[in-house]
């Protein structure tokens, strides 16, 4: 039996309380391995069981524990969990000290690995052995994001093949997630339209190779959004942000390109298929749509477990290995704090990952 930390989120009575406890975890069975966790990145999606939209200014916070008001209508919104000890923690690293019985766990003993346990966000984790990915030399802060930002993104562009489209684009373009992409899709020579929000953002995309980078505090950003599309032909796109206008900026500028390219006069707009996916909520606020741009147009949700259960074995594994051979160029990951479990329950750490800002991304060292 082994005893360590792990990290518990609770909604109930209109608070969130999250808090380390201490957990036994027994030997492993069957195809299950134990993992010793070394390192795990603090993702937007994990902060919907993390933080959601709880009021961490005025929480009350302890050593390894804080407790805060959730407001309406987040709390009821999120009643299928009320009472439920959460753990957290999408994505790792760390080194397997136990293994179950079966061959594929055996040979994953002593080996360093990602995973994708659920409970990162723990000092140990149990892992299905089929599902990890070994690391070689690759070290466990630099294989801790193997998971979900780059296959996030390689999955953007495998949707995009199987659904026949020969251009893509992204928004909040700036993010880890979206400077992969840029890359993936130069590797893959894929046209790319990215919109960020600053002008520095412009200047590392473009350092990244990036050659249509559009920002939205521009006075003519949607001058320069028609043309990127136009240039590349990317009715078809990705956002994060969710909420507000982005979707409807996105859609509105699609259609007046596709209008123009138009010889004759339809009430119903353009014939040109137009596609955003939502994968994300950066804003919590509705999406606004307006009726600009005829019925030619779709708007869906995009979640990496599901695309990756259509996908099929071959396509996932095949994406694993360009991940695994990309860790340290294509899907490398920065990282701005490293905090261990008691230090993320902090008020100084909670109130600033929760921000999600460009650039700023947290690593959990459970063992620190």
């Amino acid at each position: 039996m082994t005893t360590g930390k792990q990290l518990y989120s609770t909604l109930a009575d209109g608070k969130l309380t999250v808090e380390v406890v201490e957990k036994e975890f027994a030997a492993p069975k069957g195809n299950s391995v134990l993992v010793q966790m070394e390192a795990a990145p603090i993702n937007p999606s994990d902060l919907a069981i993390l933080t959601s939209a709880a009021d961490l200014d005025n929480a009350e916070y302890t050593p390894g524990k804080f407790v805060a008001d959730m407001p309406e209508p987040f709390y009821s919104a999120q009643k299928a969990r009320h009472g439920q000890r959460l753990p957290v923690g999408n994505e790792g690293a760390g080194t397997v000290i136990a293994a179950g019985d079966t061959e594929a766990a055996q040979a994953l003993v002593g080996q360093r690995v990602a995973c994708v346990p659920g409970n990162a966000y723990s000092q140990y984790c149990y892992a299905d052995a089929g599902m990890c990915l070994p690391l070689g030399d690759i070290t466990s802060e630099q294989g801790a994001s193997a998971f979900v930002n780059p296959m996030t993104a390689l999955g953007f562009v495998e949707t995009a093949k199987m659904e026949g489209k020969s251009a893509i684009l992204h928004t909040a373009a700036a993010s880890n997630l979206g400077q992969m992409l840029v890359k993936i899709c130069q590797e893959d020579d894929i046209p790319l339209v990215n919109i960020v929000r600053k002008a520095e953002h412009v200047e590392m995309l473009k350092g990244l190779g990036a050659t249509h980078v559009v920002n939205s505090s521009d006075d003519d950003y949607f001058k320069q959004l028609k043309g990127a599309i136009e240039t590349t032909g990317a009715y078809y796109g990705f956002d994060p942000i969710g909420g507000g206008n982005m979707v409807d900026t996105c859609f509105k500028a699609m259609e007046q390109v596709a209008v123009s390219k138009m010889t004759e006069f339809s009430r119903y707009g353009s014939e040109q298929a137009k596609k955003m996916y939502i994968y994300g909520r950066l804003d919590f606020t509705p999406t606004t749509l307006t009726p600009a741009y005829g019925f030619g147009w779709t708007l869906s949700g995009w979640l990496l477990t599901p695309f990756l259960a259509t996908a099929g074995l071959e396509t996932m594994g095949r994406m694993r290995q360009r991940v695994l051979a990309g860790l340290t160029s294509t899907f490398a990951s920065s990282y701005k704090s490293r905090v261990n479990l008691e230090e993320m329950l902090t008020k100084e750490a909670a109130t600033d990952y929760r921000t999600m800002k460009t650039g700023e991304k947290y690593l959990v060292t459970p063992h620190a």
